[in-house]
């Protein structure tokens, strides 16, 4: 690598038909190239060059190898083939660059640092929870020392909730798969549920969300506009099938317990509505030290439910409380999930990492 910088060879990029760049890897012996070029879009790809080598590569790149000043290769690690198990295990090879010599050395006084927090390391030493292949990928189990942290959190956001007029609800953690169908999360989620399971000639289905509960409950009688807003939180604990490839410690998990709230309240309250909601998660965040946050209005995604009309109402319920609260915020088109747009938060740890 070092040398191919001091030669400062340009980058260089053509089109070629997919027919073309099929047969370059077929004599190459690349198989996976060739995997990925059949499930490309259209009848062409791009390949890059520098000096005598030639490779498939979406681009773009800097202009030439004398650009990378400072570089280092971190790690390697057995990967999945496309991060399915029944895929051969490829060998990953992680590495970093920077512009300058002195940005590279922070990322990597940043690594020690988190390092040093890793949850993952700090979970076994302090003895707080754990996770082992005999109950399954991305299942915790929490010991009584993690369970006493959980608690006083736990505890934390029940007084926080109360002071803002939130009643709680309890829900099961399974429901007739009929009511995943009806909510539209057997549509656009399915890739992200568990398998069914057959009760009684029934199939019921291990809740991702706890949604379809809380408007079941909001339908159990006729309301009265008198009594909006309502404001109805629960600790639930919901089931995601996560690829193994993705799980990360307490981060990326199958198995998990969210602060979830459900607000029914009328057109005329909603947007003072998202307005205390925006505030109130950015107090919490704050009582935990995350002070270094994006926000991110996350719009209209290509599939969905519900009318035009209705997504517009919401999104500009929603762009009105970020303008009025004063936040900085950017928008990411078509980010939003298949039910509504959606503020999303996302925090930064000690590498600067984004977590949503």
């Amino acid at each position: 690598m070092q040398e191919r910088v001091k030669q400062n060879y340009p980058f260089t990029h053509r089109e070629i038909s997919k027919k073309e760049a099929i047969e370059i890897f077929q004599k190459r012996n690349e198989p996976y190239k060739i995997e990925i070029i059949n499930d490309l879009p259209g009848e062409t790809v791009t390949m890059y060059r520098h000096g005598n080598w030639e490779d498939l590569c979406r681009g773009p790149h800097v202009k030439s190898t004398g650009e990378v000043k400072a570089f280092k290769l971190l790690k390697v690690a057995g990967a999945y083939w496309r991060g399915k198990e029944e895929n051969p295990q490829l060998q990953r090879i992680y590495g970093v660059a920077f512009p300058t010599q002195v940005e590279l050395d922070e990322y990597l006084a940043r690594l020690e640092e988190a390092a040093k927090r890793d949850h993952r390391r700090l979970g076994k030493d302090l003895d707080l929870f754990s996770s082992m292949e005999e109950m399954g990928a991305g299942l915790i189990l929490w010991h009584p020392k993690g369970g006493r942290i959980r608690s006083a959190i736990e505890n934390y956001w029940r007084e926080e909730h109360a002071k803002r007029g939130y009643e709680l609800l309890f829900t099961p953690h399974i429901a007739r798969l009929d009511l995943w169908k009806q909510s539209g999360h057997w549509d656009f989620y399915r890739q992200n549920m568990y398998a069914p399971m057959t009760i009684d000639d029934v199939e019921y289905e291990l809740k991702p969300m706890n949604c379809p509960f809380h408007i079941q409950i909001f339908k159990t009688r006729l309301r009265s506009y008198r009594e909006f807003p309502l404001r109805w939180a629960e600790l639930g604990t919901v089931y995601r099938y996560e690829r193994s490839g993705v799980l990360h410690g307490l981060m990326r998990v199958r198995g998990f317990t969210q602060d979830d709230a459900h607000i029914f309240c009328r057109l005329d309250q909603l947007e003072q509505e998202i307005s205390d909601v925006l505030q109130f998660c950015l107090h919490v965040l704050s009582a935990f030290g995350f002070s270094d946050y994006e926000i991110f209005l996350s719009t209209k995604p290509e599939k969905r439910v519900g009318s035009d009309e209705a997504w517009e109402a919401a999104t500009t319920a929603l762009e009105k409380a970020l303008k009025k609260s004063g936040l900085p915020y950017q928008v990411d088109p078509g980010e939003g999930v298949f039910y509504g747009p959606k503020i999303d938060i996302k925090i930064k740890d000690s590498l600067k990492r984004s977590w949503q």
